[in-house]
């Protein structure tokens, strides 16, 4: 079981690099495609592009599907804090969380893979492009974020809950400043406030 955690562990690591690339890629795409959007309305030089503003709105598309599957796994998406930290209800929901990041993953795959195909017969109104390329974002985020939940449900079962989540979870701004402070309390607690 280890083995296996460490060689999707290694593969979830190559996909989020080559993840964070393609999504800089869509970023930069995005913007050029809009400020030239904006430019061409206001200097007549310039020629309208109706495609423009279709790609942008595709790559729009892929960037939120694809940071989403990022975000499930450094549980940057979903997260639900409404118990005390710590206690058994706190645990039961971030357990519950990854294995429903897990299934709606599961759903995008299945039923996003008929959506895909259905764009083979669609096309863009002003591109001429193939809707699959636009359709086939919901199943490609549902295989990143069934690898990712696997990764975090493992790991939980191998080494437990707190050490997943040290392990994978972006760190907590506000844990780690309540780790480091020496003071129980702050100044304004204390009463000693300007």
């Amino acid at each position: 079981m280890a083995s296996l955690l460490t060689g999707l562990s290694r593969l979830n690591r190559v996909l989020e690099r080559l993840l964070h690339w393609l999504l800089l890629a869509l970023l930069l795409g995005f913007i050029a495609l809009i400020v030239y959007q904006i430019v061409s309305r206001n200097l007549p030089l310039l020629p309208r592009l109706y495609w423009t503003e279709e790609f942008s709105r595709f790559a729009f598309q892929w960037m939120i599907m694809l940071g989403t599957a990022i975000g499930v796994l450094h549980a940057d998406h979903f997260v639900l804090e409404a118990f005390p930290q710590g206690s058994r209800i706190d645990r039961a929901t971030r357990l519950i969380r990854d294995l429903a990041c897990l299934a709606v993953g599961i759903i995008f795959i299945v039923y996003g893979k008929d959506f895909a195909l259905s764009g083979l017969r669609r096309h863009s109104t002003a591109s001429h492009l193939p809707m699959i390329y636009v359709y086939s974002v919901f199943t490609a985020c549902g295989v990143f974020v069934v690898l990712y939940a696997l990764e975090r449900l493992l790991h939980t079962a191998l080494y437990g809950l707190d050490s997943m989540e040290r392990e994978l979870n972006t760190p907590n701004e506000l844990d780690d400043i309540a780790a480091t402070d020496d003071t129980p309390h702050s100044v304004i607690e204390r009463g000693n406030a300007p």
